[in-house]
């Protein structure tokens, strides 16, 4: 039999276990993993971004070198003034992206024992020299031409060891991320895991006029793919919703014929004499000509603010978005993107 002193101890025991872990003290404070917001930033000579309205700067780009045994930087003076923007804001987090549409040497490098071994003490080593945190591989893609990049058959499994050996050379303690194509090909999730922070889905240009480039949701004007398929088709590949993080382009992509092919955010208003539309399924807007035929797609305030909230509700880890410079000068859709993932 229980003694009645020993019970009493026991009762009052298991009652504060249970309220310590089931409400919060006065002044105790739950961490919660606040949205980042990751911005491309190339080597250009160009403004560079509010560090108020970002958590992660990812400098564009680093080359593989043509000895496919370390990593050439673009424009080392500017990624030095991108990496003052710290001593501003502490946290600011500034990994170097290696890569880009149409960089390539990735498939020779990863496909050999010591040039990438060689090319991952190289990231070590520019890690350490520029005072980065991290790196941001965005190799576009393995296995595929696409690009007008050489290919092999093992560039998947080369990737995953090309991330074993870049992690096990920059350490834990540095951010190891990359770019995606949207619909989550070229990249086995489930074996890159354990070596990365997090994945930057590239939800745009996935079409061209007449259709969208960056739709949230499926509409009869709906590119390859959408947003949300996306972000489903990653969870399917084995990335966790923890880790991912939705692109967003600051541009606009046209028809070519009566527009630009490539247009920036702060120049959409030099196209005014087409009509504006909005779809309000795949809630994105866009441009028609005279006989209603879509000729410009891209990104408003409205759009961005409505991706944000998508973020920010279905639980991925944040937003990234291609380029800052496309921006306009009032930081419209910086502010946008920062607002709907900051909304309390």
């Amino acid at each position: 039999m229980v003694k009645p002193a020993l019970y009493s101890f026991f009762r009052l025991f298991v009652l504060g276990f249970v309220f310590l872990f089931t409400y919060p003290l006065k002044g105790y404070v739950q961490t919660v993993q606040e949205p980042i917001i990751v911005s491309y930033v190339t080597a250009n000579t160009k403004p560079l971004p509010d560090v108020s309205l970002i958590t992660h700067i990812n400098y564009a780009f680093g080359l593989v070198n043509e000895a496919f045994d370390g990593v050439d930087v673009s424009n080392e003076e500017r990624l030095k003034e991108v990496v003052k923007l710290k001593i501003k804001s502490p946290n600011l987090k500034v990994l170097l992206s290696i890569g880009g549409w149409g960089a390539g040497r990735f498939s020779e490098m990863a496909a050999d024992d010591s040039f990438r071994t060689s090319f991952a003490k190289d990231c070590k080593r520019i890690v350490d020299e520029f005072a980065l945190d991290g790196v941001d591989i965005d190799w576009e893609y393995p296995s595929s031409a696409e690009a007008g990049i050489s290919a092999g058959v093992d560039d998947v499994a080369n990737f995953t060891l090309l991330m074993r050996d870049i992690r096990k050379e920059i350490g834990n303690a540095k951010l190891l991320t990359l770019a995606t194509i949207a619909d989550a090909k070229y990249v086995n999730f489930v074996d890159i895991n354990p070596y990365i922070d997090f994945v930057n889905v590239m939800m745009y240009d996935v079409s061209k006029p007449s259709l969208h480039h960056s739709a949230l949701r499926r509409s009869v004007l709906s590119g390859r793919v959408t947003a949300e398929e996306a972000v489903e088709a990653h969870l399917k590949a084995g990335v966790p919703l923890n880790k991912l993080v939705l692109g967003v382009p600051f541009y606009g992509r046209g028809d070519k014929k009566q527009t630009s092919d490539y247009v920036l955010f702060r120049d959409i208003d030099k196209f005014s004499n087409f009509e504006e539309r909005w779809d309000d399924i795949a809630k994105v807007p866009y441009l028609v000509d005279s006989k209603g035929e879509l000729v410009l797609t891209f990104e408003n305030v409205k759009s961005i603010g409505i991706k944000g909230e998508y973020i920010r509700k279905r639980g991925l880890l944040g937003g990234m978005y291609w380029e800052f410079f496309a921006d306009n000068d009032k930081l419209d859709l910086s502010k946008a993107l920062y607002n709907s993932l900051y909304r309390k």
